[in-house]
């Protein structure tokens, strides 16, 4: 147990951050941080999920298995009954209100440790300076799987809104068979394989390979036009808005409200790979509270405007599919404004890949460098600086999935991961205050350790709103991560062959 507890100084992960061989270049301003969260955060979930999230999910529980846990604890064998997940309605809104606030208190947390501790790897390196090794190795399977399930649902959208915008301007439209899933709802459909997901992470391949500063850059100059686009949408759509599609507001009650906070997680899943970069900023200490919470503030205004307006112009039960928002626009025959949205759409969900694949790649390179994974992966392109290998493995991972399945099977996955991380992380705040209380912190989250303890309160509730086949596919993935760990990384970690 001493073995599996076992923790690293944030010392000594500092100085391993510093070794010349697998040391990262140091570009990044605040600016480039908040670019790079809202480059994340504003993807495909504002111009997908939004639609999802209001109008419920419309597949049957085919057993108790795909009931939400939350359900079966409420009503038991009841919960088996239930035809698909009710949906927030117009009340979405709240939905991604409810959900900033529990992110908020997450992201507090996240803004301390990333200040103390600037360096690759996210909450797996805050777990490894905390909570100990298993933690670590859980919290960093963890992350792989919230961030290249986070991907594969992105690039399926992609997927779709390319479609839509070459068939509006061009009046192309591509096989189905070469741009559609070859599994969906758990069935085989008839088409081959979603050739424009994977081509499109290949190519973010080359780009995060080539350097950090160039998919910076790149980065930010998507940003602007996504925002353009969602400024587009909110300011020209608004004069179709009926009143009358806002009633009533909440069709589900606040149980509704809170499905579609659980749905609409997915959205915000982006502020914590900020905290990724870390170790390529140039004042961490500073930088990197100011990019976290800026991308959470902005988000969160930019979707809660586009879900008033989407539910004022479309009946909330329409909306339930890959490209909700390009479809009520088609319907108004706004086909200018669809288009500058299917471009916005588009330009979101790339940059969001880049910016998730970045930080998977960056997971690797942490997990590898203290000895969890083999080295191959924390090794550094002699003329880059980037860690070539963690990167196209990273591409390769997202892509081949994402063209087999459907958007469906990876949303809810990519949640209970990403909420199981920010528990970890809100407990490293407590512990680290508790061992570690004069070390200094440049940011400092209030009300310890209550609000942390608020954090993983939110974050439990949020989970058990998810299906219970989530939680079981979930469970699948961490203990194939145990195995993995027992076999390899427990004795070839840092700390196994006495490292500090």
């Amino acid at each position: 147990m001493s073995q599996l507890l076992r923790t690293r100084s944030i010392e000594s992960l500092i100085a391993a951050a510093e070794d010349p061989s697998r040391r990262l270049r140091k570009t990044l301003g605040p600016w480039s941080l908040t670019g790079l969260g809202i480059g994340a955060v504003i993807g495909g979930g504002i111009f997908i999920l939004t639609g999802t999230a209001a109008a419920g999910e419309t597949i049957a529980y085919r057993s108790v298995l795909n009931a939400p846990v939350l359900d079966l604890l409420m009503h038991g064998s009841a919960a088996v009954t239930t035809a698909g997940r009710a949906g927030a309605g117009p009340a979405v809104s709240l939905s991604f209100i409810l959900t900033a606030i529990a992110c908020g208190f997450a992201a507090l947390c996240y803004a301390e440790l990333a200040s103390m501790i600037p360096i690759a790897g996210s909450a797996y390196t805050y777990s490894y300076a905390t909570l100990g090794e298993i933690f670590a190795w859980v919290i960093g399977w963890d992350l792989i799987l919230e961030y290249a399930v986070s991907n594969m649902a992105v690039a399926v959208g992609f997927s779709a809104y390319l479609n839509d915008l070459l068939e509006g301007t061009l009046g192309v439209h591509l096989p189905a068979v070469l741009a559609g899933p070859m599994i969906a709802g758990g069935r085989f459909t008839g088409n081959w394989f979603n050739l424009p997901a994977l081509l499109v992470l290949l190519v973010l391949t080359m780009v995060l390979v080539r350097g950090v500063r160039e998919s910076a850059e790149t980065n930010n100059v998507m940003v602007l036009v996504k925002l353009a686009a969602i400024l587009i949408f909110v300011a020209g759509a608004a004069r179709a808005v009926r009143p009358e599609n806002w009633r009533p507001y909440m069709p589900n009650g606040f149980p509704g409200v809170l499905t579609g906070a659980a749905i609409v997680f997915f959205t915000y899943i982006g502020f914590d790979s900020v905290s990724t970069a870390a170790e390529e900023c140039r004042r961490p200490q500073r930088d990197l509270p100011i990019g976290i919470i800026a991308t959470l503030l902005s988000c969160t205004v930019l979707y809660t405007a586009v879900a008033v307006v989407l539910t004022g112009i479309a009946d909330y039960r329409t909306l339930g599919n890959a490209a909700p928002v390009a479809g009520a626009l088609k319907t108004l025959g706004y086909d200018n404004i669809r288009r500058w949205v299917s471009v916005g759409a588009l330009i979101g969900m790339v940059s969001s890949l880049l910016v998730f694949q970045y930080g998977q790649a960056r997971v690797w390179f942490a997990m590898s460098r203290d000895g969890l994974l083999p080295r191959a992966f924390s090794r550094v392109h002699g003329v880059y600086q980037t860690p070539h290998i963690s990167t196209w493995v990273a591409g390769l991972a997202v892509g081949i999935p994402a063209g087999v399945w459907d958007i469906g099977t990876f949303a809810d996955l990519s949640n209970i991961g990403t909420l199981f991380a920010f528990v970890l992380v809100s407990a490293g705040v407590i512990v680290l205050r508790r061992r570690q209380p004069e070390r200094q912190r440049s940011f400092r989250v209030p009300l310890v350790p209550w609000l942390p303890a608020l954090s993983i309160l939110c974050c439990l509730v949020l989970m058990m709103s998810l299906p219970l086949e989530t939680w079981l596919r979930f469970a699948v993935w961490l203990l194939i991560g145990l195995v993995i760990y027992f076999a390899f990384g427990r004795r070839h970690s840092v700390l196994a062959k006495g490292g500090g």
